[in-house]
């Protein structure tokens, strides 16, 4: 083992020659979260829920990695205006939600991007990688129409639906 050089505090000056790759390792999986430990996990939950803080109902979309690939379940899916929608990831994360900001009208930008927290991106969210993890937009002031999204690092394997609020 290689002795370390010592301050007077007692503290190492020189680190431990892995110090780094340890170090990058754990602020890697601090940004993208934990992989999935099991891909075959199900999740059993209502498709449409009463939400107590809104107004609407609360219409859950799963994100699959399954023998029917990488998708969103629902893909396309027709809300009411106040409604929320909760992604949850089930399986094959990391996975996100992001919006087309040149198919989403000049007058929803604002309210899609207020409804949407921690964005990565102009009207992207955060990738969500942990088991059962979940991602939530309010529709409450989006206006009404069609908002096409996808999940970021799947959307060359297909995965994308569209959002119909009414």
């Amino acid at each position: 083992m290689r002795p370390l050089a010592r301050s007077f505090t007692g503290l190492a000056r020189t680190p431990h020659p892995h110090a780094r790759r340890v170090f990058g390792a754990l602020a890697l999986t601090a940004l993208i979260g934990a992989p999935a430990v099991d891909g075959r996990t199900a999740l059993a939950v209502p498709r449409f829920s009463r939400s107590a803080s809104y107004e609407g109902r609360t219409v859950i979309v799963k994100m699959l990695l399954n023998g029917q690939g990488m998708r969103f379940d629902p893909a396309n899916i027709t809300i009411d205006k106040g409604d929320v929608i909760t992604f949850v990831n089930v399986s094959g994360g990391p996975h996100n939600v992001a919006f087309d900001a040149s198919k989403v009208a000049a007058s929803a930008k604002t309210p899609l991007s207020a409804a949407m927290p921690n964005q990565i991106m102009a009207l992207t969210g955060p990738l969500i990688s942990a088991p059962n993890g979940m991602y939530k937009i309010s529709f409450a002031n989006v206006p009404a129409g069609q908002y096409p999204y996808w999940c970021t690092p799947h959307l060359a394997m297909g995965m994308k639906g569209v959002i119909t609020v009414r």
